[in-house]
C-alpha cells in the first residue's frame, strides 16, 4: 500500500485493514454480475451448465456475534466447532458465477430454491442445465425443478439401485472409456431419465471397504460372544455394544444377522450368521451409481460427463480452503465473516483467470506454478540524493532470468522497469494523505 497508494506506513493496521471489508460487501452482487459478463467476453465461456456444490467452513470459539454460526455437518470434520455453510455455482470450466453463505445447521436439500432461484432473477433462466450432488436432492425439489420447468442432472441415493436391478444384470451397456460403462433407463413416464453408471475402480474400492468391515464385525461378534461366555453380561448391554459396532462399520452391518437374548439366569446370550442375499446384491451393486435427469435429448455419456463435472466446484473448494485460507479466523461479526469470504470468492476468480490465461498460453493449468515462478521476480530501491538534502527514492523491477522472461513473454506480459503510483490511483491516494 505504501508503494501503490502512497499510504504511510504508520497508517496501515489491522484494524483499518478490517474495517475495508465493510465497505465491499454490498458491493457483492454488482461484482458478481460484472465478473460473469467480463469473464464470459474474455474466455467465451458456455452457461448451458450450472454446478452446484455445497462446504462448510468452521470458527474456533462460540463465536456469539455471528447468529449465522450453528453447529451441523462440517465438511471438515469439526462438529465439535460452530461453522457456516457455503453454497457455490460455477460453470463446467469451474468459473464461479456466484455464492450465498447460509447458516451452519442448513442442510443441503434445503438451499436448492434458494440458490436456483437467486441465479435465475441474477443471470435468466434461459434453457440451462443444474448439475447437484445426491446430497443436495429430495424428492420435493425435484418437482420444484420440474415444475419451473428446469432441466437438471443429478446424484441419486444408494437404495434407488435396488429398483433397477435387472438393467444391473443386463449386458448392454456403452462403454464410455476402459474401466467405465453407461446405461440409459428411461422411467416409466417417459419425463426422465435414469443413468446407471458402472466403474471397475470404484467396484475395487467398494468391494475391498466392504471385506475389511466384514472382517471387523466378525472380530467384534467373536469377541462379544466370548465375553458372554466367560462372564455374565447384561443383555441390554451387549445389545449396545453390537450396535456401537455395527455402526461404526455400517457399509457392511446389512451382511449380519444377529439375535441378542436374555437366559433363564439373565445372562446374555449372542448367536450371529451372514445373510448371503445381501453379499448376493452387494457383488452386483458394487462400483454401480445411479443418476438422474430430464434431460432426454443427451446420449448416456453426455449426461455422465456433464454430472463429473461437478469435481470442478469440489476443486474450487479445496483451493479456497488451502490456498487461499477461506476459514475466517479474527472475524467475529456476520458482516465481517461474510466479507472474508467475498475476498476469498475474488481471489478465487483471479485464480481461475490465472488458469484460463494460463491454458490459452498453452502453460498448462496450475496457477501455482505461475505464482511461484513469478514470486521469485523482486524489486530494489535506488536512492538518488538531491543537491537541496532531499532524496528520490527509484523503485526498479531487477531484471528477470531466462525463464521468468519465457513465460512472460508466453503470457504476453512485459515488466515496468520501475514501479509508480498508477495515475488512476492518485486520486484514491490523496484521500490517505
Amino acid at each position: 500500500m505504501e508503494d501503490f497508494l502512497n499510504v504511510p506506513v504508520e497508517k496501515v493496521n489491522e484494524d483499518r485493514l478490517y474495517r475495508t471489508l465493510d465497505k465491499i460487501l454490498p458491493y457483492k452482487r454488482a461484482v458478481e454480475e460484472y465478473l460473469k459478463n467480463k469473464l464470459g467476453e474474455l474466455f467465451e465461456l458456455e452457461y448451458d451448465l450450472f454446478l452446484y456444490d455445497l462446504t462448510s467452513t468452521y470458527f474456533e470459539g462460540l463465536a456469539p456475534g455471528n447468529p449465522q454460526a450453528k453447529y451441523g455437518h462440517s465438511s471438515d470434520k469439526r462438529s465439535d466447532c460452530k461453522q457456516v455453510v457455503i453454497a457455490l455455482v460455477v460453470t463446467r470450466d469451474g468459473i464461479p458465477l456466484g455464492y450465498e453463505v447460509f447458516d451452519g445447521n442448513r442442510h443441503g436439500s434445503t438451499t436448492v430454491e434458494t440458490i436456483v432461484s437467486v441465479m435465475e432473477n441474477r443471470y435468466g433462466r434461459s434453457d440451462r442445465i443444474w448439475g447437484m450432488d445426491r446430497g443436495m436432492i429430495s424428492q420435493e425439489n425435484i418437482e420444484w425443478l420440474k415444475q419451473g420447468p428446469r432441466r437438471y442432472i443429478v446424484g441419486t441415493p444408494k437404495g434407488m439401485l435396488k429398483q433397477f436391478q435387472t438393467e444391473l444384470l443386463d449386458h448392454d451397456w456403452e462403454t464410455i472409456r476402459d474401466g467405465l460403462a453407461v446405461k440409459r433407463c428411461p422411467s416409466p413416464d417417459g419425463r426422465e431419465t435414469f443413468i446407471l453408471c458402472r466403474s471397475d475402480l470404484r467396484r475395487e474400492k467398494e468391494k475391498a471397504m466392504h471385506e475389511r468391515f466384514e472382517k471387523r464385525i466378525e472380530a467384534g461378534l467373536n469377541s462379544i460372544v466370548e465375553v458372554c461366555k466367560k462372564k455374565k453380561q447384561d443383555p441390554i448391554t451387549i445389545a449396545k455394544r453390537v450396535g456401537r459396532l455395527m455402526g461404526q462399520n455400517s457399509r457392511s452391518a446389512g451382511l449380519f444377522k444377529t439375535d441378542i437374548r436374555a437366559e433363564k439366569d439373565g445372562r446374555a446370550h449372542v448367536t450371529w450368521h451372514k445373510q448371503e442375499t445381501w453379499r448376493e446384491w452387494a457383488n452386483l451393486s458394487e462400483g454401480c451409481y445411479l443418476l438422474r435427469s430430464n434431460v432426454n435429448d443427451w446420449s448416456g455419456q453426455d449426461l455422465w460427463q456433464a454430472y463429473i463435472q461437478l469435481t470442478e466446484a469440489e476443486t474450487a473448494f479445496r483451493t479456497c480452503k488451502h490456498e487461499l485460507v477461506l476459514r475466517p479466523i479474527e472475524h467475529q461479526t456476520k458482516n465481517r465473516v461474510q466479507a472474508h469470504i467475498l475476498v476469498c470468492f475474488l481471489a478465487y476468480v483471479l485464480y481461475k483467470t490465472l488458469a484460463q490465461w494460463q491454458r490459452r498460453a498453452g502453460l498448462g493449468d496450475s496457477p501455482r506454478t505461475i505464482l511461484t515462478e513469478l514470486a521469485r521476480i523482486q524489486s530494489t530501491d535506488v536512492m538518488i540524493p538531491l543537491a537541496d538534502g532531499r532524496e528520490v527514492r527509484l523503485r526498479c523491477v531487477v531484471r528477470p532470468d531466462q525463464a521468468q522472461t519465457l513465460l512472460l513473454d508466453r503470457l504476453g506480459l512485459e515488466l515496468p522497469m520501475r514501479l509508480k503510483l498508477p495515475s488512476s490511483l492518485k486520486k484514491c491516494s490523496a484521500n490517505f494523505s
